[in-house]
């Protein structure tokens, strides 16, 4: 028989059981839709942390104490991280640009009637460019400001947008912790960096939210947050990241290597990778699972099948088919029922994934690899699986079937 001939009989043989077809796609239609989804989804969040990435920089590194390491400090058992710190980098590492030490207080921000609970970011001039953040109006904090303890204020997009109503906030007075601050400038907007909102931004200098806001101080100094660095170019953050680590770990008297967290754009990348190769065997697993039970349903499907269709299969034998032919037929429609229901999966995890897009803003990217990857295991799950019930029906007596037929 020609395979024209075997299609057109394997087609017929399936839509001539809709409901059972149906449901013995069901396994595969769910594994495919599942698959499909969370394999844009998870695409989508790889692309758009890469972007986050990319707007972050290349250069730039994160200096910061373990959580263990701060609270010994809190216990006075350690030296906290300090302003002395980032002045000393400055003074003793190379290849560095800029260094930006960064103090972060939760207050409330109030204009007349408008009151917000945000992050206030004590720092200096250099947080601008190693955090790549661009002015919209006015300027940004300036040595001056700092090295007079100013009550001034730069605000983020979102910030300007919820007390100020997208109308130009320069010089105007808002208060934090009952000071009054003059606005000198605003920030452009720039978007989430993870689960941070950049836009929500408040700054301030180092020296005012220390003195000012903090409303506690350390006998060693200025305590930071975090010490953001900018090294000259992508080759030296390497050598850069060792050179700040073992000056880090001398000054603060440890040779526990944890106490000191330095973090660059690759490191942060490599670990967004392992949550997504985690993500990823996960979405296997669930794979595998789902095209095993669909393949089992198509096996016991098409065994019933084999015993409701005994008459037609002697009929077909005695007018001269060959076991061969009976074989290739059933094999057919088991990886033509597997192929069908890959396609109706693949066709309602894309609607998934426009939905979830549409109505709840979950950045998506559509993997036609994973599409065509999927269509081609669910046919081999099909023909694996098809196999045993085919051999049944090659085997049988022609003269035994055509007695129930």
């Amino acid at each position: 028989m020609k395979l024209s001939d075997h299609l057109k009989m394997a087609t017929s043989a399936i839509l001539s059981h809709k409901l059972r077809s149906g449901l013995t796609m069901l396994g595969i239609i769910i594994g495919n839709a599942s698959v499909i989804g969370m394999v844009a989804v998870g695409e989508g969040a790889r692309k758009a942390t890469a972007e986050q990435f990319e707007a972050l920089g290349p250069n730039v590194l994160f200096v910061s104490l373990s959580s263990a390491r701060v609270r010994r400090t809190l216990s006075s058992e350690a030296k906290p991280l300090l302003l002395e710190d980032a002045e000393a980098i400055g003074e003793l590492i190379p290849n560095l640009t800029n260094i930006a030490p960064e103090i972060h207080i939760n207050q409330l921000i109030t204009y007349q009637d408008e009151i917000l609970d945000t992050s206030i970011t004590g720092t200096t001039p250099d947080y601008l460019p190693v955090r790549n953040f661009k002015i919209e109006k006015g300027r940004f904090i300036n040595n001056i400001d700092v090295q007079r303890n100013k009550r001034v204020v730069v605000l983020g997009a979102e910030i300007v947008e919820k007390l100020f109503n997208n109308k130009n906030p320069i010089g105007k007075q808002i208060r934090i912790k009952n000071t009054t601050f003059e606005v000198i400038g605003t920030l452009a907007k720039k978007g989430a960096l993870f689960d941070s909102n950049q836009d929500n931004k408040v700054i301030v200098p180092i020296t005012t939210a220390q003195h000012q806001l903090r409303g506690w101080n350390s006998p060693y100094g200025i305590v930071l947050n975090t010490i953001a660095l900018l090294a000259k170019d992508q080759n030296s953050v390497d050598a850069v990241k060792f050179q700040v680590k073992n000056l880090m770990l001398l000054r603060h008297g440890t040779s526990r290597e944890n106490d000191v967290k330095i973090f660059s754009q690759n490191s942060l990348l490599n670990m967004a990778e392992e949550t997504n190769a985690g993500l990823k065997q996960m979405l296997g697993a669930i794979a595998f699972i789902s095209l095993l039970v669909g393949g089992i349903g198509v096996m016991n499907i098409m065994l019933v099948s084999v015993k409701e269709r005994t008459g037609e299969i002697g009929l077909r034998k005695a007018l001269g088919a060959t076991p061969k032919d009976i074989l290739g037929q059933f094999i057919l429609e088991a990886i033509l029922l597997a192929t069908f229901g890959s396609l109706l999966g693949i066709k309602v995890g894309l609607g998934g994934v426009f939905i979830a897009h549409l109505f709840f803003s979950i950045a998506a990217s559509i993997s036609i690899p994973s599409i065509i990857i999927a269509v081609s295991v669910s046919g081999s799950v099909g023909l694996f699986f098809g196999v045993f019930p085919a051999q049944q029906a090659a085997k049988l007596d022609p003269i035994i079937a055509l007695k129930s037929y």
